[in-house]
């Protein structure tokens, strides 16, 4: 069975852009963290209620991309997001970046770990963000 993919679609905003009229190296990972807390929210885990709760922390541990194009201030982009892999206390989520004509722009993944509200490793992931992520393991992840 294939993977589920989510997506995501935002427009390149004039703040979002450089003094060169394009997207902000750095902007990137807003709209990446953009389309994870809604992806979040589509599992019916939404980050703020998890904070809030003290239920779950899944902070940033690493997070890289790669530019193929760049996009400037109007471009629609779409966002697909998918599970890179599962680790015990961690999970990799991996963006795809693609402009209106279905050009690939930019590549991210990101890291996220399961800690305790002391800050300290959670011993694994929680079963519900397990069971909720799995339908999106890629397949074709690296290994």
């Amino acid at each position: 069975m294939d993977p589920i993919q989510f997506a995501y679609t935002f427009s390149v905003r004039l703040h979002d852009t450089d003094a060169a009229g394009r997207l902000f190296f750095g902007h990137l990972f807003r709209h990446a963290h953009d389309a994870y807390e809604a992806f979040m929210a589509q599992l019916g885990l939404p980050l703020e209620r998890l904070i809030r709760d003290d239920e779950i922390l899944l902070p940033l541990v690493h997070a890289e991309a790669d530019y193929h194009r760049p996009l400037g201030q109007g471009d629609r982009v779409e966002v697909t997001l998918a599970i890179e892999e599962i680790r015990t206390r961690s999970f990799a989520v991996a963006y795809r970046f693609e402009a209106d004509d279905g050009t690939l722009a930019a590549t991210a993944k990101t890291i996220h770990l399961q800690i305790n509200r002391d800050g300290t490793p959670a011993s694994s992931l929680s079963d519900a963000i397990r069971d909720a992520i799995l339908p999106y393991l890629r397949e074709d992840r690296p290994q």
